[in-house]
């Protein structure tokens, strides 16, 4: 009697939903690690937060946002100051709109960050009721600013550059599927554990994913102090044996990985992740050596800017 076949272990899509792996036709996971599945129906403030928002994006853009906020800032309250009348400011009398906006600016500016030069100063009641609400809202904006800046800076973050390509390369009398790593940053990352998981539509199943672990050659490395090459040997036991290129692309095939390490820095534990398509693997290729050659002294040392390249050899 032929056994039965047995159910799809529920936990293998990592948490994507069945629904997820079996509807979308994007990749499941970004080269930066974001998700493609998207969360809607929230109202604006329920799916509102500014704190996340501005502990996640580029340094960039958040100095982009505190300088273009406190510009504005300033420029409405000068507004203000100019609305309060002829006599708001010292000078104000004898100045056209343009130079009190001016002026209005710039004692903003002197409030605002609780200056102080003493040659403008408010001469109305008006003035004076703006000049309380801008120096109250000047000590909670510079908190909230410093409290942003000081949780940038103290958030652990694994900063792990991946290599542009994975790549199908001659192996040990195989064939194996790598990519490369390196520690972008100068802190020391400990007990780096990565996992691989093949996922891909089933043959003759319509729209239904499977999701395959691939063993490793080494899933951990105790310290990581250059560059790291993930391997899975592709045997007789491997998903990919027997596979060509033009199969791995047809499956709709991503490989998704995750790395989990400790932060000697932080004393915490930080991960990072990211995925490869079937169509960002190059088959029959190698990685080109990142060492460069011993310095007089005998260290050694890699050059970050060689972990992409690649030169083409023969499979067997």
């Amino acid at each position: 009697m032929a056994a039965e076949p047995q159910p799809p272990d529920i936990n293998s899509d990592l948490g994507f939903g069945s629904v997820v792996a079996r509807e979308s036709r994007r990749r499941l996971l970004n080269r930066n690690g974001t998700f493609n599945a998207k969360r809607e129906g929230l109202t604006l403030l329920q799916s509102l937060s500014a704190y996340h928002y501005f502990l996640t994006i580029t340094w960039t853009r958040f100095l982009g946002y505190v300088i273009g906020a406190y510009i504005g800032a300033n420029a409405i309250f000068a507004v203000a100051y100019v609305g309060c009348g002829h006599d708001a400011l010292t000078g104000f009398r004898n100045m056209g709109v343009g130079e009190r906006f001016a002026t209005a600016f710039f004692f903003s500016v002197h409030t605002l960050a609780t200056i102080g030069y003493g040659n403008i100063a408010p001469t109305n009641f008006l003035a004076n009721i703006v000049v309380v609400f801008e120096s109250l809202i000047g000590l909670l904006g510079f908190a909230l600013v410093a409290g942003i800046v000081f949780a940038r800076f103290a958030r652990p973050m694994a900063q792990v550059i991946f290599s542009d390509r994975a790549i199908i390369a001659p192996y040990r009398g195989m064939t194996a599927f790598m990519f490369r790593i390196v520690n972008q940053r100068s802190n020391e990352l400990v007990q780096l554990e990565a996992k691989v998981m093949l996922t891909r539509r089933k043959r003759g199943v319509d729209g239904e994913r499977e999701f395959i672990q691939l063993p490793l050659e080494r899933d951990t490395v105790v310290f990581f102090p250059l560059t790291w090459t993930i391997v899975h040997p592709i045997d007789e036991k491997s998903p990919l044996h027997g596979m060509t290129e033009l199969d791995l692309r047809g499956c709709d095939s991503e490989f998704l990985i995750l790395l989990n390490a400790f932060d000697e820095t932080f004393s915490q534990t930080v991960h990072t992740r990211s995925s490869y398509r079937g169509d960002e693997v190059v088959w029959g290729a190698r990685f080109k050596s990142i060492f460069n050659p011993p310095r007089p002294d005998g260290t050694l040392s890699v050059d970050i800017r060689k972990l992409h390249d690649i030169e083409r050899v023969p499979l067997d």
